[in-house]
């Protein structure tokens, strides 16, 4: 885990370093491009995947040139909680192709096996489902989870969150009703808290206000219930293709 210096830097390479790009994520519904931000000034690099809002595909529940805001605000959430589940991810005011977001590139560990970890009931994919029933995750397949060599596992691909409605859709239900553990507890409570702070301030840039309202009561029904949800009976609960 990085430094809260290191973070810092990365972020602003991020958001305002020198954007070059040089390949594109031909599989990925919306446009995506990998590419490189660095900072001028001392030649500091990350290597990222860039998401123009230019190149977002109109969804029919969802507003329109939203969804990399999206990705913002669930890397924002899962720092303010301390579950360091989404790549350092930020907002661009310009870019290549105009506004979006950019995110840390990850090389997965290709030698982790993903089914495997879902059946063994991984700590981290509990993690991430526990993110997940927070931000109201509409997508979370198998091939959104990225594994690293170190045994983390970390969540992508977030631009389907934030649904007022709950649109809960994932693969990782292996927890569904079971008690929510102390830990799990104290960083619902510490995101309660930091949503009346800081972090509420910092959504309301990327999420409309309803939105901001619906997270902050998806927390506070977690900790009242103390449990993992159960899928809706309204809404499919497991995405197509699941990986």
């Amino acid at each position: 885990m990085a430094t809260s210096t290191e973070a810092a830097r990365l972020l602003l390479a991020l958001r305002e370093g020198e954007l070059t790009l040089d390949g594109r994520l031909v599989e990925a519904t919306n446009a995506s491009f990998v590419g490189v931000a660095r900072l001028l000034g001392d030649g500091f690099e990350v290597r990222c995947v860039y998401k123009p809002i230019a190149g977002e595909r109109p969804l029919w529940d969802f507003p329109d040139g939203t969804l990399a805001h999206r990705e913002v605000a669930a890397y924002l959430v899962s720092e303010a909680a301390g579950w360091d589940v989404v790549p350092p991810t930020a907002f661009r005011e310009d870019g290549p192709l105009g506004p979006g977001m950019a995110q840390q590139w990850i090389e997965a560990d290709a030698e982790m096996d993903l089914v495997e970890a879902l059946r063994s009931g991984h700590p981290g994919l509990r993690r991430i489902a526990l993110f997940d029933a927070v931000v109201n995750n509409t997508d979370r397949k198998g091939g959104h989870l990225l594994p690293l060599p170190d045994g983390r596992l970390l969540g992508v691909d977030h631009g389907v969150c934030f649904s007022v409605e709950p649109k809960l859709r994932t693969i990782l239900w292996g927890w569904r009703g079971t008690p929510l553990e102390p830990p799990e507890l104290a960083a619902l409570a510490r995101l309660r808290r930091a949503l009346d702070g800081r972090l509420g301030d910092e959504l309301r840039r990327h999420l409309d206000p309803a939105e901001g309202a619906a997270t902050r009561l998806r927390v506070e029904t977690l900790l009242a219930e103390g449990r993992f949800p159960q899928p809706s009976p309204d809404w499919p609960a497991v995405p197509w293709p699941p990986f």
